[in-house]
């Protein structure tokens, strides 16, 4: 049945409808859409956070800033997305600066590797990009020292990571020597300088190369990401925990011409997506980390142990050389090591004082089983 409406009824109500049309938000002006391409597979948890940073940006900018986060390969090889964004062939990365010590070894020092620096740990280390002046000289060694159109800013804090996979159990540092292990970038002149025959390849490489017995040992990253990678299958001793990334950090790059581009307001979104996608991803990984430990011990019997202290120690010292021979070659490197000393000499020890050690509390509720190498669960206090 049709129902007539009187004319005036019909008037009122196509001037109603006049009015919400006129009040309806107009569609986004400006939006601009932009192409940035991480180093990681796209079934990875790293490459999580990046797509975590397009959302917010996304949504903090109204929609006017589009990031499609592409995953390694989609545009570029992984290895290549830092001159790609220089050449503007794209307009951004997702990596980690010390892919870049090819370049210049002061890359591995943006990164917060190795040691920390310092002891420093994740906090720490962003206070001193944000409060200790890191972040001018990050952008000053893309810009000035590289010659560069990239700045970058820190994003993801993919550790602590674990020392690595072995087929066969560790005691110590003799234990250690001549095995040939998948290492990369500068920790693996570390671990070579250490006596280790360190193999260099990318991360899918490293299962077959194991089936094949080209290599005794990897290190991936650790938790979840090694899961994923399926190193529980080909190695049964997995070490941790290592101080070759204990508190590395990864980055996001812009070219130049790209960051100009945006508003005054979209620069403060990126600051703020960057931080908060730092922080939101982080405690997410962990609770997934702790998870795949155990799926790793129950389904694939992995043995999680201790890494040998002397392992530890030794690698610290002999860092400590090669951090010396750079800084005598290089006086950036040595202005950014010295500036993360400084800083490092008052925040560390400080709060050594002022928090409890983490193991005092975690022993105190869940007690270590030393001989599995997981936490018992602790009796109820009365």
């Amino acid at each position: 049945m049709r129902i007539q409406l009187k004319p005036i009824v019909a008037l009122a109500l196509a001037a109603f409808a006049a009015q919400a049309v006129a009040q309806a938000p107009a569609p986004a002006a400006g939006v601009k859409s932009y192409k940035m391409q991480s180093t990681w597979p796209a079934s990875l948890t790293l490459q999580d956070n990046f797509r975590f940073f397009a959302e917010r940006m996304d949504k903090l900018t109204s929609g006017q800033v589009k990031i499609e986060a592409l995953a390694a390969g989609q545009v570029v090889p992984p290895f290549e997305i830092l001159d790609a964004t220089h050449k503007k062939v794209i307009d951004g990365g997702h990596g980690i600066s010390y892919y870049w010590v090819g370049k210049s070894k002061a890359a591995t020092l943006f990164s917060s590797t190795p040691a920390g620096p310092f002891g420093m740990d994740h906090m720490d280390f962003l206070g001193w990009m944000y409060e200790g002046g890191g972040l001018d000289m990050y952008w000053d060694f893309y810009q000035k020292e590289l010659k560069l159109n990239v700045l970058a800013f820190p994003i993801m804090p993919a550790s602590p990571q674990a020392f690595g996979w072995f087929k066969r159990p560790i005691k110590n540092l003799a234990d250690f020597k001549g095995m040939k292990c998948r290492q990369t970038g500068i920790v693996a002149e570390i671990f070579q300088k250490m006596g280790m025959a360190v193999v260099n390849m990318p991360g899918g490489e490293i299962i077959p190369s194991a089936q094949r017995g080209v290599i005794d040992c990897a290190e991936w990253v650790g938790g979840v990401e090694d899961l994923r990678l399926g190193l529980p299958q080909v190695f049964k001793f997995h070490y941790t925990p290592g101080v070759h990334e204990s508190s590395s950090i990864a980055e996001l790059i812009i070219n130049t011409d790209v960051w100009k581009s945006f508003s005054p307001q979209q620069q403060e979104a990126v600051r703020s997506a960057t931080l908060e996608t730092f922080m939101r991803w982080w405690v997410k990984w962990q609770r997934q980390n702790a998870d795949a430990l155990v799926e790793m011990q129950q389904k694939h019997g992995t043995q999680i142990l201790r890494t040998p202290p002397d392992v530890l120690t030794a690698f610290l010292k002999a860092w400590d050389e090669i951090a010396k021979e750079e800084s005598d070659k290089s006086p950036f490197f040595k202005k950014v090591l010295d500036s993360q000393r400084e800083y490092a000499s008052k925040v560390v020890p400080a709060k050594r004082f002022m928090f409890p050690p983490y193991s005092f509390l975690a022993n105190y509720y869940w007690p270590e089983d030393v001989r599995k190498g997981a936490a018992k669960k602790a009796p109820a206090k009365k």
